[in-house]
Formats: C-alpha cells, sequence, structure tokens
C-alpha cells in the first residue's frame, strides 16, 4: 500500500496526503455486525469531560469485531473493508457454517485468502493459534493478555510484536513499544503484521479534516492567562513556563509516570522506557 498525494490546489492541499485506498474491495458494510455509535464527545456517564478536545466530527457506525475467534473454524475472506473507527481494516469473513465475523486484517491480506484458527491451523499469516504452538521468532498481533478474553493488544494499524522465548508456562514477547512481556503460553495470537502499513505516514495537511475526525482544537497554556493555566500569564509576552510542565490542573506532565497497575509489574521483563533510552 501506499501513500495517495493531493495537487496543491490550496495552501491545506500542499501538504496533505492520504491512505491508498486500493486495496479496500467494498463499500457497504454488513449491516447485521452493525451497532449505532452515539457521539459522546469526551464525556463519561456522568456529563464530565475526562478526555479533552473531542467532539463533533461525522456520524459513524461500530463494526462488531470477533477479537475471540473459536478454535476449529476455517474461514473465507469475502471484502476488506474500511473501518472509520479503527487505524487497521477490516476483513469480512465467513467461516464454514455460514457464519460471517469482522476481523482486524493482517498485511497482504486479500479476498478470497482463507484462515483458520486452533491447534490444528497451519502455522501461516492470518491464521490464529496458542502462542504455545507458535514458533519462536514469529511475527504476531491481535494478542491475547488473559486466555479466553479475546485480543487486546497490538491491534492498530502496522503493529506486530514478536515471539522471543518460551519457559514454562510463559511466552515472552516484544511488543512494538519495546517492551518485552510475559504472557501465558495458553494465550492466543494471529501470526502476521496488522494491514495498513502506511497509516503512520499520512499527513491531515487541514484543521477542518481534523475537526472531521472528532478532534477539536488544542491551546497551549503558555499562551492563557495565570488564571486558566499554571503555564499562563508573565509581563512583557510569552516566555517558558519556568518550571517542570504542568496539566491545566497543576498536576506534573511529559515525563511523569502514571502507571498504576502494580500487581502486573511481575510480567514485565523489560520495560518500555529503558528500551527508549538506550536508542
Amino acid at each position: 500500500m501506499s501513500i495517495k498525494k493531493f495537487n496543491p490546489t490550496t495552501p491545506a492541499r500542499r501538504g496533505m496526503t492520504s491512505q491508498d485506498t486500493s486495496e479496500i474491495t467494498t463499500r457497504k458494510p454488513l449491516k447485521s455486525l452493525l451497532k449505532n455509535k452515539k457521539q459522546r464527545a469526551g464525556r463519561n456517564n456522568s456529563g464530565r469531560i475526562t478526555v479533552r478536545h473531542r467532539g463533533g466530527g461525522v456520524k459513524r457506525h461500530y463494526r462488531l469485531v470477533s477479537h475471540n475467534l473459536a478454535d476449529g473454524l476455517k474461514l473465507t475472506v469475502e471484502e476488506i473493508e474500511y473501518d472509520p473507527n479503527r487505524s487497521a481494516r477490516l476483513a469480512r469473513v465467513k467461516d464454514q457454517n455460514g457464519v460471517y465475523y469482522y476481523v482486524v486484517a493482517g498485511a497482504g491480506m486479500t479476498k478470497g485468502d482463507v484462515i483458520e484458527t486452533g491447534e490444528e491451523a497451519p502455522v501461516e499469516t492470518g491464521n490464529r493459534k496458542a502462542l504455545a504452538d507458535i514458533p519462536v521468532g514469529s511475527q504476531i498481533y491481535a494478542i491475547e493478555l488473559t486466555p479466553g478474553r479475546g485480543a487486546q493488544i497490538v491491534r492498530s494499524a502496522g503493529n506486530s510484536a514478536q515471539l522471543m522465548a518460551k519457559e514454562e508456562n510463559y511466552a515472552q514477547v516484544k511488543l512494538p513499544s519495546g517492551e518485552v512481556r510475559k504472557i501465558l503460553l495458553d494465550a492466543k495470537a494471529t501470526i502476521g503484521t496488522v494491514g495498513n502499513v502506511q497509516h503512520q505516514n499520512v499527513k491531515i495537511g487541514s484543521a477542518g479534516r481534523k475537526r472531521r475526525k472528532g478532534i477539536r482544537p488544542t491551546v497551549r497554556g503558555v499562551v492563557m492567562n495565570a488564571v486558566d493555566h499554571p503555564h499562563g500569564g508573565g509581563d512583557g509576552g510569552r516566555h517558558g513556563p519556568g518550571k517542570a510542565p504542568r496539566t491545566p490542573w497543576g498536576q506534573l506532565t511529559l515525563g511523569k509516570r502514571t502507571r498504576s497497575r502494580k500487581s502486573t509489574d511481575k510480567m514485565i521483563i523489560k520495560s518500555r522506557h529503558l528500551a527508549k533510552r538506550k536508542r
């Protein structure tokens, strides 16, 4: 897949790029696997804004993606579809019993491909197996953290993890962030890499395109008044915060660690923070 460029007919178009949608085989999603999606504008069930700078955007339907496929399925890829709710493409697949599913499409997956699940499935791209049955060194995606719960990590466009080793009941998996983590061998994963690899190279180009994605503008704290932000205020124009960067509520940011699940620290062999420092 390549990146589509535009003629510089306007200042916004000059730097704008878009995805090449030649791999998408249909424009119409399957109605039985659609669900209405209400726009909540970053608010929780109490109506309070918990994620800032959200709101507006085009209307979307949510696709019911199957992250937990049963063993013994033989699935035929019928269509490759666009999904407005995620960066990856979706594959519309049908099993031997005529039941349809949506799954995250892997790189190189095309219409007519056959993918299998379970212990008897061959070690081929797109097939879903337990980590115990996947050879060491393989690229994998859509990985379970808890066996039977369904894929939770490595699901976005162009991502893949690597199965590094197997020891006792655990596999060591190197995640895209550089973190090496222990995952139970009974957990399942899909062999290969998530499709739409060039997604990270797309340039938005215009403010309007950002708004259609449901993202509202962000104002820097340094240009606010002191009453509105810890970085704001000051005589003589703009200047730096003069202290460690803060959130609008005075909490440290840009480097302050926020990880709270200490109970899973024992599963992390190599931190992603340490991996980035060594580069």
